[in-house]
């Protein structure tokens, strides 16, 4: 796969050379547009990435798949700066949605005049970690002949939580958090509250829009209204298409209510229920401020401001 991506990459920058440099090395405003989709695990994220593929060749922008070794969403410095250095400076990616499994990058802090758009999905912390433990032993039906790090393993969810196992303790619901919080050292302490409290701040500071798995339909709805240069038709394709439901992690059971609910016991589930919580408000506030809903169907709501009493008048 890495091989494949290099040669794409060098397929386009040798096109992008015959076809000569772009006037002046500068952009159109439209086009030097950079969103990042920092997605957390088992959030229903494949399917959502799966839509901008399938766009990006109509609404003409590229899509990158940001691959770390061994999935670690923590990058060193030195490849923070050569991260940004790329997102930043890569014209011929421009403009670009660039999606993995990083945790939050501030971009200010390397001194870029312009940032990009951050975007995100979150999820119900209990049914995430239980769909990411059947996955990491049966896989799922993306990639159905996979072997998975836990293939063997047929211990249920419940029995784990009872047994005490490492797979399915209060310590694995510790994600959400720092992947919103970024690349701190206090991020990844579980159970801070200032990582907590960090993450919150990012959400709604530096996230143009953060939805919930469990309303992915109407996060895709609200994206196709403010920015349609990326997803002009993804409402529909999301509706009728064939990949907007991948990756159902198979063999999944449902957890008991007396797992759960020793669960909820934890601090730290405390704490990532809070921070979901929270984001599922932010998005529930933004929503009801952008849709009505009439016969059962959600529609986007028209512009609703103008100007007025402009001065000086013009003859």
């Amino acid at each position: 796969e890495r091989a494949i991506a290099r040669h794409e990459v060098r397929e386009i920058e040798q096109r992008h050379t015959i076809d000569g440099p772009r006037q002046d090395a500068t952009l159109d405003e439209d086009d030097d547009v950079v969103i990042i989709y920092n997605r957390v695990p088992k959030t229903a994220s494949t399917s959502f990435t799966n839509i901008a593929y399938d766009l990006c060749a109509k609404n003409k922008y590229h899509v990158l798949h940001i691959n770390t070794t061994k999935n670690n969403p923590v990058m060193s410095l030195q490849d923070q700066v050569r991260f940004v250095k790329n997102v930043t400076s890569w014209k011929e990616m421009k403009p670009g949605f660039y999606h993995g499994h990083i945790s939050y990058l501030d971009f200010a802090k390397f001194g870029v005049k312009k940032k990009p758009i951050y975007i995100n999905v979150i999820r119900d912390p209990i049914e995430r970690l239980v769909s990411y433990y059947y996955f990491l032993r049966f896989g799922d039906d993306y990639r159905p002949g996979l072997r998975r790090r836990k293939q063997g393993d047929k211990k249920t969810f419940d029995e784990c939580v009872a047994a005490g196992g490492s797979d399915c303790a209060p310590e694995k619901l510790w994600l959400q958090i720092p992947f919103f919080c970024g690349h701190s050292s206090e991020c990844w302490n579980v159970g801070s509250r200032w990582a907590l409290e960090q993450a919150k701040y990012n959400l709604i500071n530096e996230y143009f829009l953060v939805g919930v798995t469990e309303e992915l339909e109407d996060f895709v709805m609200l994206l196709e209204a403010t920015l349609p240069r990326f997803f002009r038709g993804a409402t529909e394709l999301y509706r009728t298409g064939k990949k907007s439901h991948l990756r159902k992690t198979t063999e999944k059971k449902l957890p008991a209510k007396e797992t759960i609910a020793k669960l909820q016991q934890s601090e730290i589930w405390k704490m990532e229920n809070e921070f979901y919580e929270f984001a599922l408000e932010q998005f529930q506030f933004v929503r009801a401020h952008a849709v009505r809903e009439k016969d059962g169907e959600l529609y986007i709501l028209a512009q609703n401001f103008f100007y007025e009493k402009i001065y000086p008048k013009s003859n």
